[in-house]
């Protein structure tokens, strides 16, 4: 925390503009250093806060590196709460990395993943769910995944974590004074309070955790996996979602022998394609690896589009695909509805009654349009609003919520028996601790980490 930090803040490439940056003690001196104005002798001559116009030189060769634009600002009004110098160059390779490099040769050192983010928390300026939002938004997939991590930055579920903790505060401080002055006689007053408050922590740590699932597939998408026999349209299903040729479509089975995945944007719906090898017995050894892989990400799914082909009769592979999607969340398309029909409809929908079934042809375009507005219905019973709900996204969060949530119940449990107040107590502390995690209030440093090494370099 004492070092001077630096790192390139853009992505690496071809650009308008390159962005490298510092945080520290030394950030400012050090700008002086390799920074000339135009019309200013140091960066303190000029206002914080404000863009200077100038050169990077090379002090020792007396050479310039880039015409750039500065900006140093004083802390604690700073993304790390530190001082902090921001250089505008040329974009592209070749200049930011110039520039790092005289930085680095000045006495700061190249920052680690994550570590501008990880000062901002540790000096308070973000707590901990703050910072995770932080990633999130640049790892954002659509507009209302983006919308939520917002949401999350600007501190809501944070807020939300606060009042359930204070609650939670509110009842330890009820079982320390029954418990350091029992001759005051308010146990049964006590009693009666920590269910009310028991229940009231239940029931919000219960809304949060209903958003658990919506919110996951915001952040990370809707994992689907397009499951059928070789040659059925599987590929071909994909390119039309994507409107672009992504995988290689031939009438050879077997064409596709490993995982092809992306993702597209439907109505805010990040929707993770998953294309995988036709499912059918082989002995080509590379294709068996590859139906493996495919009956693997079935066990992941969170939807599954099963393809058959109604220019066929049911074969053996078709029946174990119908047995694989019983009992999961899927969509059945009956593949080629413009050739001769081979393939008794009927009897599809009555070996799988409970599910969606719509007849298509891909070639020529029929039933796409139907079957994207039934993934759309499938998880949104209308539009779903980001800018005022609080929805939790983070995997990291459901698991303390889950934990908090057995805390607080067996708390709830020992309550309505009348148990000792220190233990109840117990129950009570690590349903605030557990809390505590998503705020970094009670993390632990290994917990820290993990997190800030999930970031890029310069963030």
């Amino acid at each position: 925390m004492t070092d001077t930090i630096a790192a390139i803040s853009t992505a690496i490439g071809e650009s308008g503009i390159g962005i490298v940056r510092m945080s520290g003690k030394d950030s400012i001196d050090i700008g002086d250093k390799i920074f000339k104005g135009k019309n200013i002798e140091s960066l303190k001559d000029g206002e914080n806060r404000k863009l200077i116009y100038g050169n990077i030189i090379d002090p020792e060769k007396d050479e310039i590196i880039d015409e750039v634009l500065i900006v140093y600002m004083k802390e604690p009004y700073t993304y790390t709460r530190e001082d902090m110098v921001e250089i505008y160059c040329h974009g592209g390779i070749i200049s930011v990395r110039r520039i790092l490099e005289l930085i680095l040769k000045n006495g700061a050192r190249l920052a680690d993943r994550g570590e501008f983010t990880k000062r901002a928390f540790l000096n308070g300026r973000l707590d901990l769910s703050q910072a995770e939002a932080v990633i999130d938004m640049i790892n954002a997939k659509t507009d209302k995944s983006f919308d939520v991590s917002l949401r999350q930055l600007e501190g809501r579920l944070s807020q939300e974590i606060k009042n359930i903790r204070d609650i939670l505060l509110n009842m330890i401080a009820h079982i320390e004074v029954s418990i350091d002055f029992p001759e005051e006689d308010i146990e049964d007053i006590t009693y009666d309070d920590l269910e009310k408050d028991a229940k009231v922590v239940l029931d919000k740590i219960d809304k949060l955790l209903n958003t658990v699932d919506r919110g996951r597939i915001l952040r990370d998408g809707l994992n689907t996996v397009i499951l059928g026999k070789p040659n059925v349209g599987k590929s071909s299903l994909l390119n039309a979602i994507l409107n672009e040729n992504r995988a290689i479509v031939t009438d050879i089975p077997g064409t596709t022998r490993d995982i092809i995945e992306e993702y597209v944007n439907i109505d805010g719906i990040p929707l993770k394609i998953v294309d995988t090898a036709g499912i059918r017995d082989t002995e080509d050894i590379v294709e068996k690896i590859g139906v493996d892989r495919a009956k693997d990400m079935v066990e992941e799914a969170d939807l599954i589009i099963a393809l058959f082909d109604v220019s066929e009769e049911l074969s053996e592979d078709d029946k174990k695909i119908i047995d694989i999607v019983r009992g999961k969340k899927s969509i059945v398309l009956l593949n080629k509805s413009d050739l001769p029909a081979k393939l008794d409809e009927e009897h599809i929908r009555c070996l799988l009654p409970d599910k969606k079934i719509i007849t298509t042809s891909i070639a020529t375009g029929v039933g796409i349009d139907e079957l994207i507005d039934t993934i759309k219905n499938m998880f949104y019973t209308g539009e779903v609003d980001t800018s005022n709900q609080i929805i939790v996204s983070n995997m990291r969060h459901k698991d303390q919520l889950v934990k908090a949530k057995k805390n607080i119940e067996d708390g709830l449990k020992g309550i309505k028996i009348n148990m000792p107040l220190d233990c109840i107590e117990v129950d009570i502390k690590n349903c605030w601790d557990n809390l505590g995690e998503i705020s970094g209030d009670t993390v632990g440093e290994d917990v820290l980490d993990k997190i800030f090494s999930e970031f890029c370099i310069g963030k």
